[in-house]
């Protein structure tokens, strides 16, 4: 379950504006990892997955929205490795054939249970897992996002992966497990820069140091959120992000997706720009997959991106 395989590769990106700026920058191809358990999602499941087999539990209960890349991989994981597994989805308006994340959830055998946006804000409540466990029964549950203490293990093993010398490790943020997996894995060395694609959500400094403290006492200070790149929150965009994923993808061959590595990497190209960046630094940004949301993002608003399927 979740060999502990080298995920090594990385690809440079090379382009005039980086060259002015002497800036190199590469990306650690997380998305590669797996085709449906990809990114930092395989990262984040993998000790949590070893943990529920190891406490005897034979389903996974776990928490996400409508088109949450987590949700899909939790039901991929889940079908791999012989686990049943329950999906609580925010928005009880919606069907298993409201999008392609949810469908294929639920081809994947993921048991889909829809609430209110209002009694999802209770997921993490006794009385609520209570109830759910009189529905479900017996299960191993997962947070919103994968991100706990298991997960913050598994993604600070990405950064010995890393086989250059780099001084700044970016990543987008949603839920803080990735950026404080990297902060740790980074000991104290080097910066882990995190992009949040949320709005108003300074409480994300808080979640990212509770996480890093799981993991080391003390925590360490060699870690930041930018929080000027959300686009107007959460899967927000405007044309300016469309039309840098669809040329970065012509340019690069390297397609990102418009709620997480398509804000971190504009936010990137922006920060350069801004001089954030010193001349001669060496810049790894963190690919953490995501991309099955494309089909979905371009049924809802017209084929917007352009990549191949």
């Amino acid at each position: 379950m979740f060999k502990n395989e080298k995920h090594i590769l990385l690809q440079k990106i090379e382009s005039s504006f980086l060259k002015s700026n002497g800036i190199n920058l590469y990306v650690k191809r997380e998305d590669l990892i797996h085709p449906t358990i990809s990114g930092n999602k395989w990262r984040k499941l993998k000790y949590n997955f070893i943990e529920a087999e190891k406490r005897g539990h034979k389903a996974i209960l776990t928490f996400g929205g409508a088109f949450s890349n987590h949700i899909a991989a939790t039901a991929s994981a889940a079908n791999q490795y012989g686990f049943s597994s329950i999906g609580v989805i925010r928005g009880d308006e919606l069907t298993p054939a409201s999008n392609s994340t949810l469908k294929q959830a639920h081809e994947l055998g993921m048991q889909l249970y829809f609430v209110s946006r209002q009694d999802y804000k209770n997921r993490n409540e006794p009385a609520f897992l209570g109830e759910l466990e009189s529905k479900f029964g017996d299960f191993y549950v997962i947070p919103e996002g994968g991100s706990n203490a298991l997960a913050v293990k598994g993604c600070a093993e990405i950064v010995p992966e890393i086989e250059i010398d780099f001084d700044h490790l970016v990543t987008a943020v949603g839920s803080g497990g990735t950026l404080a997996g990297l902060a740790c894995g980074l000991d104290g060395t080097r910066k882990a820069l995190g992009i949040s694609v949320l709005k108003g959500v300074n409480y994300l400094d808080e979640e990212v140091a509770g996480l890093i403290a799981t993991h080391k006492e003390g925590g360490f200070r060699n870690w930041e959120i930018n929080h000027d790149h959300h686009l107007g929150g959460y899967a927000k965009f405007n044309d300016q992000l469309i039309d840098f994923i669809n040329k970065f993808y012509t340019d690069h061959q390297l397609l990102l997706d418009p709620v997480y590595t398509g804000k971190m990497m504009l936010a990137i190209y922006n920060l350069i720009e801004k001089k954030y960046f010193e001349s001669n630094t060496n810049v790894v940004a963190l690919h953490t997959g995501g991309l099955q949301g494309i089909a979905g993002f371009n049924a809802l608003h017209g084929d917007l991106i352009k990549y191949q399927q």
